[in-house]
């Protein structure tokens, strides 16, 4: 599988292209997702990730209206974008009676050069539709939204529509990649991410855009809240100490023991500098750190409450069940399918 032009490890650029036909919502959410890569909250050592710099081009300039009214704002034309690394071309809304055919000339002039170039380019929704105009799709497979499946058998015959698949690898070694439904940008983009950034990353921005299986609700993807800021030095101590030792036998009273102070006034201080009592703020962390565990591990489920610090592995469960909403074990198999999703789109 071939990757963008742009392989050592720097920034990548991500041409979101817009035509008159182009609704807004895979729009700003590309961006917006697209826009936290790499961005993260001060307090944690996360390691170095590869950015994402969406922007927005079109034709020309000028804001223009969306296919349903909202307005969209381009920040460079085809003209000025002369060489990107990834490009994702948004859903196309056409009406009853409008044919693509002959449409969209000079975007699929510049698309073809960019391919050519070594860019990555896909699609999201029937943003397909303009990869078939353009004769790319002949002899593949491609997904797009069910609706367009009688415009891909009139128009594009040679085209092997694929409308079951959420995501599919369209040709060219893995750089162009189709996707089929209104919202299936999140599984593109997710997939984008890990691919390029890493599978850690596009796990962090599935959880903090809650993308994937809601049926839970949020709280299997919801992390634990960052602690307020705060200047006490030796409650800050503590923090640093629980970090490196939270599977540690007793935490609180070892936590209570360093900080020289008498429980009580520990644990008022404890709270009052970072919103949680200490217990609570132990186990957070021990339920991240299990999370972690589940999502790059085989462990057994007792295996991973020991590591983080549980002797009885029932009471591990049930807490684990109250932070997350499901079970350890429904958590690694939900992490595991969103994984197989994103990471096999030919399937």
């Amino acid at each position: 599988m071939m990757f963008p032009k742009n392989t050592d490890g720097a920034d990548l650029t991500v041409s979101i292209l817009v035509l008159p036909e182009t609704g807004p919502m895979a729009v700003y959410g590309l961006y917006e997702v697209m826009s936290h890569v790499g961005r993260f909250d001060a307090g944690k050592n996360w390691p170095p990730v590869r950015r994402l710099r969406p922007r927005i081009i079109a034709r020309q300039m000028e804001p223009f209206p969306s296919a349903i009214g909202a307005p969209i704002a381009p920040q460079a034309t085809i003209d000025t974008q002369a060489d990107a690394d990834l490009i994702i071309i948004c859903d196309l809304e056409l009406g009853p009676t409008d044919l693509p055919s002959g449409r969209w000339t000079q975007e699929i002039a510049w698309v073809q050069e960019q391919l050519q170039r070594g860019a990555t380019v896909c699609s999201t929704c029937s943003g397909s539709l303009l990869l078939a105009e353009a004769g790319l799709l002949d002899g593949k497979d491609a997904a797009s939204h069910w609706t367009a499946a009688g415009l891909f058998r009139d128009l594009y015959p040679a085209v092997r529509f694929r409308p079951e698949r959420i995501l599919c690898e369209s040709g060219y070694d893995g750089r162009l990649m189709t996707s089929g439904g209104a919202s299936a940008w999140q599984e593109l983009v997710l997939y984008l991410i890990g691919r390029f950034c890493g599978p850690t990353e596009a796990a962090r921005i599935a959880k903090l855009f809650l993308i994937g299986d809601r049926r839970d609700g949020q709280l299997p993807f919801a992390a634990m809240a960052q602690p307020r800021r705060h200047e006490d030095a030796i409650i800050a101590g503590s923090q640093t100490w629980i970090a490196d030792h939270y599977a540690a036998s007793n935490p609180v009273t070892r936590m209570v023991e360093q900080s020289g102070l008498p429980e009580r006034t520990f644990k008022r201080r404890f709270k009052q500098a970072t919103g949680y009592a200490p217990v609570d703020y132990v186990q957070a962390i021990r339920i991240e750190e299990a999370k972690q565990i589940l999502e790059t591990s085989d462990g057994g489920i007792d295996d991973v409450a020991a590591d983080v610090g549980y002797e009885d592995p029932t009471f591990f469960r049930r807490l684990f069940k109250r932070m997350a909403g499901i079970s350890p074990a429904q958590y690694r198999q939900r992490f595991r399918t969103r994984q197989r999703r994103t990471r096999h789109p030919g399937g």
